[in-house]
């Protein structure tokens, strides 16, 4: 085996590794358009959460309103 055709080889080796993984990368991207991320809301378990440390802190205390921060 000739040093060129050893060259060759290792070249295409490397086109086909790049090939696959542009090809995962762009199905990745169908993968996260088809299936968009959820976006995290309040739910009950930050509510209870929440409010039972600031009742500890603060007994007696009324709480209205919780926002998260973005």
């Amino acid at each position: 085996m000739e040093a060129n055709e050893l060259y060759l080889i290792c070249g295409i080796a490397f086109l086909i590794v790049f090939l696959i993984l542009a090809i995962l990368a762009l199905l990745m991207r169908i993968i996260i358009l088809i299936f968009p991320e959820k976006r995290a809301g309040v739910d009950a378990a930050m509510l209870v959460a929440v409010t039972t440390a600031v009742q500890s802190l603060f007994p007696g205390t009324k709480i209205t309103k919780i926002e998260g921060q973005k």
